[in-house]
C-alpha cells in the first residue's frame, strides 16, 4: 500500500508496508518565501495558524517556551541519498540523513522555536525556517518529560 502526502499524492509505503497518512494541523504564515533573494534568511518572527479544531491542544503552552515544529516540505520533489550541503557543489556530497535538506525520502522538517505570543489558534514564534504556506504536522514541547 502507498501513503499519501497532505495533497493526497502518493508517497510510498512504510518499511513494513503499512500505509501512512499525515494530516496537517495548520500552516505557517511568514515572509520567508521560496525563490526569495539569494542567501535569504528566515524572518525573525513567523506565525503558525492552527485549524480552529486544534486550539484546545495549545492549553499548557506559554510565551517564552520552546517547542518543536514538525512540518511537511510540501514543495520538495524527489531526493538523492547523497547531496551537496545546501546545494553547494564546491562542498563534498554527504548522506541525506546527515543534512537538513528538504529533499528526503520522507520530506519532514523539524525546527526548534520559541513562542513569543499565543492568541486563540495563532502561535507567534521566533526561529522558524519554514516557507510561507508550509503545512504544520505537529507541535511538541522541548525538555518536558510529560
Amino acid at each position: 500500500m502507498k501513503g499519501r502526502d497532505v495533497n493526497g499524492e502518493s508517497i510510498g509505503s512504510s518499511a513494513r508496508g503499512e500505509s501512512l497518512i499525515l494530516q496537517p494541523i495548520g500552516h505557517v504564515e511568514s515572509t520567508f518565501v521560496e525563490g526569495g533573494a539569494p542567501g535569504q534568511e528566515p524572518p525573525e518572527t513567523s506565525r503558525i495558524i492552527l485549524e480552529p479544531a486544534f486550539t484546545d491542544g495549545l492549553n499548557g503552552l506559554s510565551p517564552g517556551e520552546e517547542i518543536l515544529v514538525i512540518f511537511w516540505f510540501h514543495r520538495s520533489k524527489g531526493y538523492q541519498l547523497r547531496q551537496h550541503p545546501k546545494g553547494d557543489t564546491t562542498r563534498t556530497k554527504r548522506g541525506v540523513f546527515s543534512l537538513r535538506s528538504p529533499h528526503r525520502p520522507s520530506p519532514i522538517g523539524i525546527t526548534r522555536v520559541r513562542i513569543t505570543a499565543l492568541d486563540g489558534n495563532v502561535i507567534c514564534v521566533t526561529g522558524l525556517d519554514a516557507f510561507n504556506g508550509t503545512p504544520v504536522l505537529d507541535l511538541k514541547p522541548v525538555g518536558r518529560g510529560s
